[in-house]
């Protein structure tokens, strides 16, 4: 259940929590038509940090792009409604929640100007999504029987809302059969990602991870997470991963706004490695909670305080 927070911004001005509504027949409601982004903001010893929030904003556009939604306020304007919504609820750490909609207007499945493009950024508090013990532990997850969006169907570089009805059925799947969480595999058969979360795999010290062309979002902690492995001199490579691969990994992970950086300890009941964190994911781990905590120097410009106004990049 969320635990509401007092505003929530809306197409330029901050309103109550509880009149954040829509009528029943938006254009959204029949047909999906909506994109959203996670975005975190963390507690740090200067104050609450919102991390990465200009990629988040540059990723909504392009987004809505792709589907020919044209978002009334820029990158620039994105960013500071996000500062705004965390600093007037006056949230150390939390979770935001840009959602653009296409809104009531016309009722058929072409969208028109009738459809009002309709911008909403909430935020709240949320800890770590596949539980805290995880974080050391590892999440036991399974190779699911929903195949990832094929290529040229939905498409998946477009964090929309419509793509989750997918992940949906990979997320309840698992969780049916006892899993925390479920890898989907692309049309081809090779790995994609779970149902939020990128996947990557260590096998004798080098980290493979599936390309953008393996139908995965191209994440923005997916990035953080390349970046971080090449600073600490960690082999990694983007490549066509194979299922089998992940039963003789000596380590899996995932990575996502919410998943953060979470290790997996089993899949299909095969341990990976050891049947717990291994090394690796561990260094990982540890340098992208330094960074997002503000406990070491943010070289990357990654934190955008939020008491004070966003710069224009």
């Amino acid at each position: 259940m969320i635990k509401a927070t007092e505003k929530i911004w809306h197409n330029g001005r901050l309103i109550d929590w509880n009149d954040a509504k829509i009528h029943v027949l938006a254009h959204v409601t029949s047909y999906g038509s909506s994109v959203f982004e996670g975005v975190r903001c963390y507690a740090t010893p200067a104050g609450p940090m919102i991390f990465r929030i200009r990629e988040h904003a540059r990723r909504l556009h392009d987004s809505a792009k792709i589907y020919r939604m044209d978002i009334p306020h820029t990158i620039d304007e994105l960013c500071a409604a996000m500062v705004a919504v965390v600093r007037v609820n006056k949230l150390d750490s939390c979770y935001i929640r840009p959602l653009v909609i296409r809104g009531y207007g016309g009722v058929g499945v072409l969208a028109t100007t009738d459809n009002p493009i309709e911008t909403y950024i909430a935020c709240w508090e949320w800890g770590k999504y596949l539980g805290a013990e995880a974080m050391e532990q590892g999440v036991d997850v399974c190779i699911s029987s929903w195949t990832r969006l094929a290529p040229n169907t939905l498409p998946v570089m477009s964090k929309a809302g419509a793509n989750y009805m997918n992940s949906q059925l990979i997320r309840m799947e698992a969780a049916v059969n006892g899993y925390s969480e479920g890898i989907a595999l692309d049309a081809s058969g090779y790995v994609s990602e779970g149902s939020g979360e990128n996947v990557f795999v260590v096998r004798d010290g080098k980290i493979h991870t599936p390309p953008l062309g393996a139908s995965v979002l191209p994440g923005i902690t997916r990035d953080t997470v390349i970046t971080i492995a090449h600073e600490l001199g960690i082999p990694l490579v983007e490549t066509l991963v194979p299922r089998e691969m992940l039963y003789i990994a000596d380590e899996v992970f995932f990575s996502g706004t919410a998943a953060e950086v979470t290790p997996v300890r089993s899949i299909d009941r095969i341990p990976v490695g050891k049947g717990s964190r291994g090394p690796i994911t561990e260094k990982i781990q540890a340098e992208f909670f330094e960074l997002v905590e503000g406990k070491k120097k943010d070289t990357h410009g990654w934190l955008t305080p939020v008491g004070q106004t966003v710069a224009a990049g």
